[in-house]
């Protein structure tokens, strides 16, 4: 609804508009409601056809971006009441953003792998012993950042999907030789043993190379790396703890994998002759 030109500098011209009411009559605006004239603000922000206030923030020298946005959401749960919505823009709106997308980041990445890992092996029962190490590694940086008292932030995050490249190789050295020392008619148990042991050094030599080479950012060392901090951390603790661990946990899993491997084998060729008789 909009008024004349000449009517709209006027106040006392909406006392002339007409409402109906629920019975059908027309009613004056003047009768339903008080016009007077106060000071106001200049503009109104609207996000999403709402009416919004936007509040700026700075967070001090060596706080992350995900203990500032945590902080604020805290104090707006406390302090704004529930029929406020809030919402992050900016840098802080970006990094919200930028932390869901990497959950599914973390997923792509996985199934890639496996796709490539069963491609590479010719099996969908191989691939799944090689990411057997990925859980401890994953459990190795959080227990380490949570030992630091660092929150999971963005750079935690990609110390994580960093992991998932890193550590995954110590299983393929160990399942590759085993695969191909049970070609020589060894058991699978031998196979693994063998692929543990023999492939101990050049494990021990690769990760060692990684957590050296993580080990600067993990202690903080250089201007503004407090921030990046959780990155060296979430490396670091994950290798130390996925390097003891993945050398006891992946014969295991090929052990039983393989066996898993060649019930599914036998079991279709047996069901083929019964197809080829019905």
């Amino acid at each position: 609804m909009q008024l004349k030109p000449e009517f709209q500098k006027n106040a006392d011209a909406l006392s002339m508009l007409y409402v109906r009411s629920s019975t059908g009559n027309l009613v004056r605006l003047d009768a339903l409601a008080t016009i007077r004239e106060t000071t106001g603000p200049v503009t109104v922000n609207h996000t999403g056809q709402l009416e919004s206030v936007t509040f700026s923030f700075n967070g001090k020298a060596g706080t992350s971006m995900g203990q500032i946005t945590e902080a604020v959401d805290r104090l707006a749960l406390d302090k704004l009441p529930q029929t406020v919505s809030t919402t992050f823009e900016g840098t802080a709106g970006a990094f919200a953003e930028s932390m869901n997308s990497l959950y599914f980041l973390l997923f792509i990445a996985i199934v890639a792998i496996y796709i490539l890992l069963g491609s590479l092996y010719e099996s969908f029962i191989h691939p799944l012993t090689i990411l057997s190490g990925l859980p401890s590694a994953a459990f190795g940086g959080l227990v380490t950042l949570m030992l630091f008292g660092y929150d999971l932030d963005l750079y935690g995050m990609v110390g994580i999907i960093m992991l998932i490249g890193i550590v995954k190789k110590n299983s393929i050295m160990v399942v590759d030789f085993a695969i191909e020392a049970e070609k020589t008619g060894i058991t699978p148990e031998e196979a693994a043993f063998k692929g543990a042991t023999i492939r101990f050094r050049p494990i021990l030599m690769t990760t060692l190379a990684a957590i050296m080479g993580a080990l600067p950012i993990a202690m903080g060392i250089g201007a503004g790396a407090e921030v990046r901090r959780p990155l060296g951390l979430a490396v670091v603790g994950g290798l130390a703890f996925s390097q003891i661990v993945t050398l006891y946990l992946t014969p295991i899993f090929y052990t039983y994998m393989d066996e898993l491997q060649k019930w599914l084998e036998e079991r279709n060729r047996n069901a083929e002759p019964a197809q080829e008789e019905a």
